[in-house]
């Protein structure tokens, strides 16, 4: 018992000290970078280093704006801690893509309200709580973000400064107030996604451009809570206090947002962007129970890319990925709105056709067919780029009620087809027959 209570403290003395020693930039990983990455980083630093000394000259404070600065610090604090486990996820998640936080919303309101340096401060403030309770990142990595964010703040503040310049720091209102602060979300929001889409791209050079920029729905995001910022300012310039009761609901949005990010990663297969196979099998069993109740038709589909082996064995698995990503996208194309495709494991997929008849399933099993056929993909090899245009699949369809009255009746005469299509030479599609009860 004594040599673990000893050893304990020891254990804790020493990442105490690797944290501290951490933050030496001497032993900062910035420095074994490639050049273009170190270059463009120290660059963005310096510059934001600039634009926090310019701040200074002229500064004025009032009570009220240490006030404004109290109730920002404290909104930023208890958001960051009330979201502390879920961001932490969301952050291991998007590595090598752009990670949207949500706390611009405490620092797009002090870029309003606040004079340059306090609004400085907040940033300071908040990506200091990031650091010691989300991820302690390299500190680096830590201080190019804030610096992106300095950046985008300056950007900001100079659309207000030039739309009405009589206004800053505060909310003037009216029309031309709507513009200034708009304009000042645009530019706050272009500058900080450039530079961090350009840090992203240059330290990972082999991602892909949709992974750099990341999904849409992230800067629906951002815009949101550039909006909250905005409503946060308003009320900071009119009562304080308010700010705080306002804070239950954003925890509250907040929270349900990132809820539902996760929910879609976890019904989502990572390498097509198509739904997994166990969000599809839930779909289908609903669907189907839908059709059930009101006596409408169904279809299933099952495919499988043929001699798929072949191409990962001949180019690599890497090409392999990015043929199964191409085929998912033709599927989804393909596909209407309300049909679901999804991935079921390795190179074979499943397509859900909801009211559709056994002459529109098999209709569409040949369109699929035709344009799985028809595809020719750009692949990255040992041996640089090279055009796979010989990929066909194999498709065995069924369709509610005719090949079965329940899902493991459909899902297994359908599978029996694919296996049919194969046995008859591939590259074809075969129809279940009307299952006999």
């Amino acid at each position: 018992m004594s040599s673990i209570r000893h050893w304990r403290p020891k254990r804790r003395r020493r990442r105490e000290t690797d944290a501290v020693s951490s933050w030496s930039p001497s032993h900062w990983a910035l420095w074994s970078a490639r050049p273009a990455v170190l270059g463009y980083v120290l660059s963005v630093d310096l510059l934001a280093v600039a634009v926090l000394a310019v701040s200074f000259g002229g500064l004025r404070t009032t009570a009220d704006d240490w006030i404004r600065l109290g109730i920002l610090a404290l909104g930023s604090a208890i958001h960051i801690e009330a979201g502390r486990e879920i961001e932490r996820l969301r952050w291991a998640a998007a590595e090598g893509a752009t990670y949207v936080n949500l706390k611009s919303m405490w620092i797009f309101a002090g870029v309003l309200i606040l004079s340059p340096p306090l609004a400085i401060a907040i940033i300071a403030f908040s990506s200091l709580h990031s650091w010691f309770r989300l991820r302690r990142i390299a500190p680096h990595r830590s201080f190019f973000s804030a610096a992106t964010l300095v950046l985008a703040s300056g950007a900001a503040w100079m659309c207000v400064n030039t739309i009405n310049p009589s206004s800053h720091p505060g909310y003037a209102g009216g029309l031309i107030g709507l513009v200034a602060v708009v304009a000042a979300a645009a530019s706050y929001w272009f500058v900080n996604f450039t530079l961090v889409v350009g840090a992203v791209s240059l330290s990972n050079p082999d991602s892909s451009v949709g992974k750099v920029l990341g999904r849409p729905g992230d800067q629906i995001i951002v815009a949101a809570e550039l909006g909250l910022g905005i409503a946060t300012a308003v009320l900071l310039s009119t009562q304080p206090w308010l700010t705080l009761v306002a804070l239950s609901t954003v925890l509250g949005l907040h929270r349900s947002l990132l809820v539902g990010q996760f929910q879609f990663a976890a019904r989502t297969d990572q390498h097509t962007g198509l739904a997994n196979g166990v969000f599809w099998h839930e779909i289908a069993a609903k669907e189907l129970d839908r059709a059930r109740n009101g006596n409408t038709p169904l279809g299933v589909l099952y495919l499988d890319l043929d001699h798929f082996k072949a191409i990962n064995d001949t180019y690599g698995h890497l090409a392999g990925d990015q043929v199964l990503k191409a085929a998912a996208d033709e599927l989804k194309h393909e596909i209407r709105t309300d049909d679901l495709v999804g991935r079921l494991g390795g190179e074979e997929f499943a397509i859900l056709l909801p009211n559709t008849t056994d002459d529109e399933t098999e209709q569409a099993a040949e369109r699929i067919r035709r344009r799985i056929a028809a595809l020719t993909t750009v692949v990255l090899t040992a041996q640089g780029l090279t055009t796979v245009d010989s990929l066909t699949c194999s498709i065995g369809a069924a369709a509610y009620p005719t090949a079965g009255s329940t899902l493991d009746e459909l899902l297994l005469a359908a599978d029996t087809a694919t296996y049919a299509a194969k046995n008859a030479g591939r590259n074809c599609v075969v129809t279940a027959p009307v299952c006999s009860r």
